[in-house]
């Protein structure tokens, strides 16, 4: 019996810092080259915050807080892939905080860019996120 093709659940993290937000340029098969948030998948029982600050802890070594939810987007990315991303926003738990690039695999760094200055090629979701006029600094709540 085929198994059947099902959605992929990823949380993904604006961390934010001034006016600036966190992007690494991936390395994975997966839009690689281009510039994402950290973010990884959900894990069974998982809040959606407790995966934001585990990837974002597993991937830069920063603790984040303030974490909150601010939208959820459906993005097919290939015929093989489909990922429903839960967007999260947070801020560092310390300022003085430096990113680390902790899976260099997977990704070629970390650094700050301001928001209306993005590095590009940008991921495709958060590409279509930014094109759109989402802005992650706005108070939704």
């Amino acid at each position: 019996m085929e198994k059947e093709a099902r959605p992929k659940v990823a949380v993904v993290v604006f961390l934010l810092k001034d006016k600036k937000v966190l992007l690494g340029r991936r390395h994975s098969s997966v839009g690689r080259d281009t510039f994402a948030l950290p973010g990884g998948h959900l894990e069974f029982g998982e809040s959606f915050a407790e995966c934001a600050a585990r990837e974002v802890k597993e991937e830069t070594g920063l603790h984040i807080q303030n974490i909150e939810f601010l939208t959820a987007t459906s993005n097919v990315v290939s015929d093989a892939l489909h990922i429903v991303a839960i967007m999260m926003r947070a801020v560092l738990a310390d300022p003085d905080q430096i990113p680390q690039n902790l899976e260099p695999e997977k990704c070629e760094g970390w650094d700050w860019y301001d928001w209306n200055d993005l590095p590009r090629p940008l991921f495709g979701p958060l590409e279509a996120m930014a094109s759109g006029g989402f802005d992650p600094f706005s108070r939704l709540f």
